[in-house]
């Protein structure tokens, strides 16, 4: 081994709770001998970067947690961001994860060496790490995304994008803008409405948005949880039912079962009681089909442009200025702050995935999506690269909790370990048969779903890929589980074996790792 190699039998990449529970799920499934790489300083992904005023959960805190840690100290049914920090955090010391982190360790490429049958993952700085297997945790909400406009480098004074607030700001007195009306902006537009003088919306798209069931879980309630047989198992159910229903259910099954129709009448109601001028209630109308773009639920965005500082601008952004923003009807808005609350890039070159990968034969994994169409078995494995797993590939997610998705998606991953363990196989590979079927059977469904049937146009929703389709799941949340505990294991070749090395792991996790 040279200076500034490691070797490992399992790489986590990310230190989100996708890889957070990866490590979790391979310590219980017996695989102790890994490594999780996270490029930020510190764990929790999405709730360590994200601390702009505001920012929780939208979906209810009962079902966005795992299911064997699950805890009664959530402040409200919909907890806030710095919550989630803290669950992430109790989580990596509970399960002793945290002496198996690499913080500071960007990956910028992984190649697969046939000649060893590991992946070799080369980190910013020059070191290497040499895993047997990869598990990619990355997600996809990690790479903030600047909007294209003219002169958006220009503005004189403060500019940040949601996913990095700057704290050392404040807005107080302040003339603020805001780029953007998504889920971020839902969140962070009530938070820091009161306290501006001035602030402007600049809404290319509106947002559906609908009330939201919050409410604060005082400390008699959180008792009640943890005192009252099956108190704990019954508040999952009801919020597991609530978050299938709003959105698997209602996606992925719109032309059997409408409930999205519901939701748009229940939508337009809240508009009505929340917003007084009728012509602004009119601009925040979404005229595409509820489920086309991710909406949001909040009791608190919608009646806030009913305060006198907050102005709606449904313009389009002509350029930004070194003073403001001018928008197409060449009015000019002198702004303090600017605050760009339009998300992050998903389904787009150079973020799924955000470093080079190179698998067998010299296959390069962005160029075969670009030329093949997004598609992954199950949303975990691609033909061509072996020993390759991810989190939250294309077709994997359903639109439920995330954490359904890494308990699910961490059940297959560890059936194949165990299998190649069992046949001291070097090599798991899915083959190209069984990636086709499922692609196949994912892009049969479309017929079904709100994406394709219901009236997407003018959406500018993430969702669609570069090729038109739409990589989610389209599978209620049983049926993942289901499939995942049972998909036939012929589905996958195991080749090769492993040969016992003195300066490397095995696939039984017999030599420990090896780190600087």
């Amino acid at each position: 081994m040279t200076p500034g190699e490691t070797f490992v039998d399992v790489a986590i990449i990310g230190g989100g709770f996708s890889g957070i529970g990866a490590a979790i799920l391979l310590d219980r499934a017996g695989f102790d001998d890994y490594l999780v790489l996270e490029a930020g300083d510190g764990l929790g992904g999405a709730w360590h970067w994200n601390t702009y005023p505001g920012v929780g959960v939208d979906i209810p805190s009962f079902s966005y947690q795992f299911s064997f840690e699950q805890t009664t100290r959530w402040s409200r049914v919909y907890a806030p961001g710095r919550e989630l920090k803290a669950y992430a955090e109790h989580c990596v010391d509970k399960y002793d994860v945290r002496r198996r982190v690499r913080l500071g360790a960007r990956v910028v490429s992984a190649r697969f060496v046939e000649s060893e049958d590991r992946w070799h993952l080369e980190l910013h700085g020059g070191d290497v790490v040499r895993a047997r297997f990869v598990v990619s945790a990355t997600g996809v909400l990690t790479q903030p995304k600047l909007p294209d406009i003219a002169g958006v480098d220009s503005f004189a004074g403060v500019t940040m994008h949601t996913a990095r607030w700057d704290h050392d700001v404040a807005l107080a007195g302040k003339r603020v803008g805001v780029v953007g009306t998504g889920a971020s902006a839902v969140q962070v537009i009530p938070t820091i409405a009161p306290r501006v003088e001035q602030l402007t919306v600049f809404q290319r798209t509106p947002i559906w948005c609908l009330p939201k069931p919050d409410v604060a879980l005082p400390s008699l309630a959180r008792a009640g949880l943890r005192a009252v047989p099956g108190a704990k198992f019954a508040a999952r159910l009801a919020s597991q039912t609530f978050v299938e229903a709003t959105f698997p259910i209602a996606a992925h099954f719109h032309g059997l079962l409408p409930t999205a129709s519901a939701g748009e009448r229940i939508g337009r109601a809240y508009l009505r009681r929340a917003v007084h001028d009728p012509v602004v209630r009119e601009r925040l109308t979404p005229a595409y089909s509820l489920g086309c773009k991710r909406p949001s639920f909040s009791n608190a965005y919608l009646p806030a442009f009913n305060l006198p500082q907050v102005h709606l601008e449904t313009h389009g952004i002509a350029e930004i200025t070194p003073s403001g923003v001018r928008t197409a009807d060449g009015e000019h808005h002198d702004l303090d702050v600017l605050v760009l609350a339009t998300g992050f890039k998903v389904f787009e070159r150079g973020n799924l995935p955000s470093f080079q990968v190179v698998g067998r034969d010299g296959r390069d994994l962005e160029e075969w999506w670009m030329r093949e169409r997004f598609q992954a078995y199950q949303g975990i494995s691609v033909p061509g690269f072996p020993n390759l797993f991810s989190i939250l590939g294309p077709y994997g997610y359903n639109g439920s909790s995330y954490f359904n998705l890494i308990e699910t998606q961490m059940t297959h991953i560890t059936r194949l370990l165990r299998q190649a363990r069992r046949r001291d196989a070097a090599r798991v590979e899915v083959t190209p048969e069984a990636n086709s079927a499922y692609h196949r059977k994912m892009l049969g469904r479309r017929k079904h779903q709100v994406f394709f049937q219901g009236q997407c146009g003018g959406a500018n929703s993430y969702y669609f890929d570069e090729h038109g389709d739409v990589p989610f799941r389209a599978s209620p949340t049983l049926e993942t589980m289901w499939e995942a505990a049972r998909f036939p294991l012929s589905d996958y070749t195991f080749e090769g074996s492993v040969e016992p090395s003195a300066s490397t792991s095995t696939a039984r996790g017999e030599r420990p790792v090896q780190r600087r």
